[in-house]
């Protein structure tokens, strides 16, 4: 593993400084952005986030409507450039939420592209029109607010799958030493061309795929709607690095088959990234099989930006997470918060702790929450449940919440039960929870979505096939037949939606 030497001065984007200070150099002319058939270079991005962060310089808190366009890229660079918070907005939570996310973190403005449409819970916000004019002329650079890397740079509001979403304040330095820590794992350099086609209101696809390519000095395609036929395109036309989530690599795996352009494109990347949930190992293995690349995973989560991945430089092996990154610190624990689980073995359940310099600093607006979410010396508990193998890979095996099930005295994860369910050819889809049981304490409960919805497989039959797979403790006492899972917007899926009624 490479030294790892992290940046921590205010100037997140030195690419754009240097087409800033060089407008007619080669930097200058260099993608930076580009939306469908709509692109900046870095010499046209400073031109237009320059001007704009002037505007915001003074406004304290700013919210951004986070369309997939390029828009939201350009808004969420100037307040960077300003030293401004943005709050990223998803354009498809309700009013009371976003009343809600309004109400807590108190922006005095709201920064959408020209023409749209904003619902009534911003109303109350004084709107700024992005206005994408390559043609003005530039203007300096402004100097960050202030130098201290511990100053907010951006607010992100988690799921709420416990209350009401909380505002992670994530400052400068968790930004640079994450995407420097990346770099290192991922030899990511300014020759690297992104494409992706994620939602620009959270860690993965606004901080990983938009910031991430300008700190290195590269270039991101975005497809604004996620489409198979825009993978093989981007890919085929220059392309070196895609990054997706479960739902969009088990798309691309279902498609291959019957279409020879996509497997060659895949084969032709650099790297291959799925993150914000676990990528089934069967798709891992259609993917490999196909294309001959193998996909490699990160973890991470909106407190934490990234903790660890699978490096480029090291095996890509299909279910697990990694190692951890430079500078972070991981270690699991036992049930107690505090113990900490030394083996190494593969088997072993513990919960996943960190710390480092990839941290928040704080849930806005919520002490208590915050003090919760630390140990007394400093490791952020994570919720996740994890196994690690002899040579330091992490395998996460679900949330402590809703995947540890303990069952006649073992504890188990549920991520191992649903690869081994996936890899059945009656099983499309699959999530493991579990269920009171007066006997073994829990029963695992399988919910399916079969393949072929007439001749759906008995729970006889999949208990046999993890029992063979796994161990006989860890088989589905109950299975529940879907038409499909309850996902979020980054595809997760919901099990608190999973009930039996």
């Amino acid at each position: 593993m490479s030294p790892l030497s992290l940046d921590l001065s205010p100037d997140l984007f030195p690419a754009l400084t240097e087409a800033q200070a060089d407008p007619d150099g080669p930097g200058a002319h260099r993608p930076a952005l580009r939306f469908g058939d709509r692109s900046l270079t870095y010499g046209e991005l400073a031109a237009t986030a320059s001007p704009l962060a002037a505007r915001v310089a003074e406004a304290g808190r700013i919210a951004v409507w986070a369309t997939p366009t390029l828009e939201t890229a350009v808004a969420v660079v100037a307040a960077l450039l300003a030293g401004v918070p943005a709050v990223p907005l998803n354009p498809k939570s309700g009013e009371s939420e976003l009343g809600h996310i309004v109400s807590d973190s108190a922006p005095t403005l709201v920064l959408a592209a020209q023409g749209t449409q904003l619902p009534s819970a911003l109303a109350a916000l004084e709107r700024l029109a992005i206005d994408i004019d390559t043609s003005a002329p530039a203007t300096s650079l402004p100097s960050p607010g202030t130098s201290d890397p511990e100053t907010p740079a951006l607010i992100v509001y988690t799921s709420g799958t416990t209350g009401p979403p909380k505002g992670a304040v994530i400052p400068r330095r968790a930004i640079a030493t994450t995407l420097d820590a990346l770099a290192d794992a991922w030899q990511w350099t300014g020759d690297d061309v992104l494409v992706h086609g994620l939602p620009l209101f959270h860690v993965h696809g606004l901080i990983l795929g938009i910031l991430g390519p300008l700190r290195r000095g590269g270039s991101v395609r975005h497809l604004g709607r996620f489409e198979t036929a825009g993978v093989a395109r981007e890919l085929s036309e220059g392309a070196t690095m895609l990054f997706g989530v479960p739902t969009m690599y088990h798309r691309i795996a279902e498609t291959l088959p019957d279409d020879p352009a996509l497997a060659k494109a895949l084969a032709r990347a650099r790297l291959l990234v799925s993150g914000s949930a676990a990528l089934p190992v069967h798709d891992h293995e259609r993917i490999a099989q196909a294309t001959g690349r193998r996909v490699i995973e990160r973890y991470g989560m909106t407190e934490t930006l990234m903790n660890t991945s699978v490096r480029a430089d090291g095996e890509p092996r299909a279910g697990t997470v990694g190692v951890p990154l430079p500078g972070v610190e991981l270690r699991l624990t036992e049930e107690d918060g505090t113990t900490a689980v030394e083996a190494y073995d593969g088997e072993t359940v513990g919960e996943i702790q960190v710390r480092g310099p990839n941290l928040f600093t704080e849930y806005l607006n919520r002490p208590e929450a915050t003090a919760a979410a630390f140990t007394e010396d400093g490791w952020f508990r994570t919720g996740d449940m994890a196994v690690r193998d002899p040579d330091g890979y992490v395998r996460i095996v679900g949330r402590k919440a809703t995947d540890l099930i303990k069952s006649g005295g073992y504890k188990i994860g549920a991520g191992e039960i649903e690869n081994a369910l996936l890899e059945h050819p009656g099983v499309r889809e699959a999530a493991v929870t579990g269920e009171p049981d007066a006997d073994l304490g829990e029963r695992i409960v399988a919910w399916i979505v079969p393949a072929d919805p007439q001749s759906p497989p008995t729970v006889d039959e999949l208990a046999d096939h993890v029992a063979r797979r796994l161990a006989p403790h860890k088989r589905p006492r109950v299975v529940h037949h879907l038409d499909a899972l309850p996902r979020n917007d980054m595809g997760k899926i919901m099990k608190r939606a999973l009930t039996h009624d």
